[in-house]
């Protein structure tokens, strides 16, 4: 039986602290690092005895986890202007939804932060888009877009256009941006303004993934119809000539349902060649 060696030391040693459950088993020449995530992630790495400690093959990603890279956020900058978007080369990963459908708590709860994205006192007031910086602070990865509320609020006519304006240019022309999260209350889904927001997005065929939130407040049953009928009415818009994605998932902050799906399928958007990897690893292990 190999040596079993602690989770504190070896996780401090890999960079992922003791907090991250991880088993290693080493022999005098190598030892094997398994990391529990929604997926399990492994690879090797040379033991070396003495002063050296680990010395990790290229086959080991060093860093956090890919169910973490959201834990990485902060605040960047709001938008309140065309033209005042950032020149940021890095992917962008739109949140769109109704004022009260629960896109806020959503993107804290993603993130592991408490006030991240703040929620209006008075739903659909907030019409900026703010953004929020993924990754290493000297070099984030890509950008989560706080797009604002919308169909709530009764707000002034020129206000509204402007918002509107705003919204539909941004995602229709926006070339940093690869798919929409579109937060869509579980108990009504696809409601007209919802349609309106994937009628502007279709031209440019990129992905669309729908959260079900607060599915914590439906049955099973409910759950089960809801999934279903959102599926329908996307096959729906496949067969009408939707070019992009459309994919959907039920989810719960409260419950925190559905949450590493929707790490997956975000950190996928942000780092599209990582995830191809992990594909071919899972696909040759």
């Amino acid at each position: 039986m190999p040596e079993k060696l602690s989770r504190s030391s070896v996780g401090d040693a890999c960079g992922f602290g003791s907090c991250v459950p991880v088993l290693i088993f080493k022999n005098p020449s190598y030892c094997t690092i398994t990391r529990y995530t929604q997926r399990r992630q492994s690879g090797h790495a040379q033991y070396l005895p003495g002063s050296q400690g680990f010395k990790f093959s290229q086959l080991f990603r060093l860093g956090p986890p890919m169910s973490f890279l959201l834990h990485q956020s902060r605040f960047f900058t709001t938008v309140n202007h065309l033209r005042d978007l950032p020149a940021t080369p890095q992917p962008e990963i739109a949140f769109g939804g109704r004022s009260n459908a629960g896109k806020s708590t959503a993107i804290n709860v993603l993130c592991n932060q408490k006030r991240l994205a703040f929620a209006s006192k008075t739903p659909g007031r907030t019409q900026h888009i703010n953004y929020f910086a993924v990754g290493p602070e000297a070099a984030p990865v890509g950008y989560l877009v706080d797009l604002p509320g919308y169909g709530y609020a009764e707000v002034p006519g020129a206000a509204k256009e402007h918002w509107q304006r705003l919204l539909s240019t941004y995602l229709q022309s926006r070339a940093q941006l690869r798919g929409m999260i579109l937060m869509m209350d579980s108990r009504r889904p696809l409601t007209d303004l919802d349609r309106i927001m994937i009628d502007w997005f279709a031209p440019t065929g990129k992905p669309i993934h729908a959260l079900l939130t607060k599915c914590d407040k439906l049955t099973r049953q409910e759950m089960t119809n809801a999934l279903r009928a959102t599926k329908k009415s996307f096959a729906e818009y496949r067969d009408a000539g939707y070019r992009g994605e459309l994919t959907v998932q039920l989810f719960s902050a409260l419950k925190r349902t559905g949450l590493d799906e929707a790490h997956e399928l975000i950190e996928s958007w942000l780092m599209p060649e990582e995830a191809g990897e992990n594909a071919q690893e899972d696909a040759a292990g």
